[in-house]
């Protein structure tokens, strides 16, 4: 599955939030640390802010703050504001046969969906700075490679 760059803009800045809560971060400071468009990242924390999950303090000092509680707010409450996602997604692109193998390969996606979703309401942005803080991917990149047969030449 793949997220549009608004939904990974958004989870990257309310994590960045989340993780410094009693500073407020500009959203240059945010899109400089994922080399990501500080113009597309505004746009992004504007929408976040009508959507109550960070406040904007504008002036000298001034950035955002996430005001969401981050034990409750989850990945799928920050993705469904840029995009729709499961069955709501494939409603508008589902091409309209009604053959054997196209019903049967709906359901099978669909079902796909419904675990994706599942999955993005039960990871809450605190999960997320858990698992951050945990890192597993810098002991998988090695450990998920298999072993290479190596013979010695002599």
């Amino acid at each position: 599955m793949k997220l549009q760059k608004a939904s990974c803009f958004a989870i990257y800045a309310v994590l960045e939030l989340a993780a410094n809560p009693t500073h407020q971060l500009s959203g240059t400071e945010i899109a400089d640390k994922y080399g990501i468009s500080a113009h597309h990242l505004a746009k992004v924390l504007r929408d976040l802010g009508r959507a109550r999950i960070v406040d904007a303090v504008r002036g000298v000092g001034g950035g955002y703050q996430l005001i969401a509680n981050p034990k409750r707010l989850t990945l799928l409450d920050v993705i469904e504001l840029f995009e729709p996602i499961g069955r709501r997604a494939r409603a508008t692109s589902d091409a309209k046969t009604t053959t054997d193998a196209s019903a049967a390969l709906r359901l099978v996606l669909n079902e796909l969906d419904d675990h994706a979703v599942a999955t993005f309401r039960s990871i809450t942005i605190s999960t997320m700075l858990k698992l951050m803080a945990r890192r597993p991917w810098a002991n998988a990149t090695s450990a998920s490679r298999p072993a290479r047969n190596v013979v010695a030449h002599r």
